[in-house]
C-alpha cells in the first residue's frame, strides 16, 4: 500500500511546487509483517507435523484430522499473540503519552531544553532552533507530538491495529497451513501423500520466501533458500524423530 504525502500548512509557492512532486512510501510493512509471521509458521509447523506422523506410519485420514487440528488451534494461538503484542504497544504508548504530557505542564522548561537539544544533535544552532523550540511551546499538541516521536522514538498505533493484527495473523497462518496438507486430502497412502506435500511446500516456501525478500528488501533468492532450508530441516527432523520412535 502506498500513502501520498500531502504538505499542509505551507506558503502558496512551495504549495504548488510541492504539489508536483508527490512522494509514494510503502506503507504497509505491519501487515506484510505479520502475512509474513503467519505464513512462516503456517507453512512449516503442519508441514512438519505431517511429515512426522507420516513417519510413524500414520493414515492419511490421521495425518489430515490431525493437521486440521493443528491449524485450527494455531491460528488462534498465533492470533491471539498478535493482537496481544499490538495492545501491549498501544497500553505502552498511551502510558508515554500521559507521562509528557505530564511533564510539558509541571517541567516546560525542562522539556524545551531537551527540544534544544534533540535539534541541536541534528547540527542545527542556537540560533536557528531557538525559534522552533518557543514555536512548539506556544503549540502544546504540536509539542507533545513532537516530544513522542523525536525524545521516545514512539509513532501513534493505530487502535485499529490489534484486532487487524489478530486477524492477518490467523488467516495468514491457516493459508500457509493448509498447502502442506493437500495431497493427504487425495492421496489415501500417507507416504505417497507425504511426498507429494514435500514436494508441493518446499515449492510453496520458495515463493513464499523470495516474496518476503522482495517486500523486506532482503535479497529475495537469498530468502528462498533459507526460508526452504528451515522448512525442509523442520519436516526432516520431525520425519526422522517420528521413525527413531515408531520404526
Amino acid at each position: 500500500m502506498a500513502a501520498i504525502i500531502e504538505p499542509t500548512n505551507l506558503e502558496p509557492e512551495k504549495q504548488t511546487l510541492l504539489s508536483h512532486h508527490k512522494e509514494k512510501h510503502f506503507t504497509a510493512g505491519e501487515i506484510v509483517r505479520d502475512i509474513i509471521i503467519g505464513v512462516s509458521d503456517g507453512l512449516t509447523v503442519p508441514f512438519a507435523l505431517a511429515a512426522g506422523l507420516s513417519g510413524a506410519n500414520a493414515t492419511s485420514s490421521i495425518v489430515l484430522t490431525a493437521g486440521i487440528a493443528e491449524v485450527a488451534a494455531g491460528a488462534i494461538s498465533m492470533g491471539l499473540g498478535g493482537y496481544l503484542a499490538a495492545k501491549s504497544e498501544a497500553d505502552h504508548y498511551m502510558r508515554e503519552l500521559k507521562r509528557e504530557q505530564e511533564e510539558i505542564i509541571a517541567v516546560p522548561d525542562t522539556e524545551a531544553a531537551e527540544v534544544a537539544e534533540i535539534l541541536a544533535q541534528y547540527g542545527i544552532e542556537p540560533h536557528e532552533y531557538t525559534p522552533v523550540v518557543n514555536a512548539l511551546r506556544r503549540k502544546p499538541q504540536a509539542w507533545l507530538d513532537f516530544m513522542m516521536k523525536f525524545e521516545l522514538g514512539l509513532e501513534k498505533p493505530d487502535p485499529r491495529r490489534a484486532l487487524h493484527s489478530a486477524l492477518t495473523i490467523a488467516i495468514a497462518y491457516v493459508l500457509g497451513g493448509l498447502v502442506p496438507l493437500i495431497p493427504y486430502m487425495f492421496i489415501p497412502i500417507a507416504r505417497e501423500a507425504m511426498v507429494a506435500s514435500v514436494v508441493l511446500t518446499l515449492l510453496a516456501l520458495l515463493i513464499f520466501g523470495y516474496a518476503k525478500g522482495y517486500f523486506t528488501g532482503s535479497k529475495p533468492f537469498v530468502s528462498a533458500f533459507q526460508t526452504t532450508l528451515i522448512g525442509a530441516i523442520a519436516s526432516a527432523a520431525a520425519y526422522g524423530l517420528a521413525k527413531a520412535i515408531h520404526p
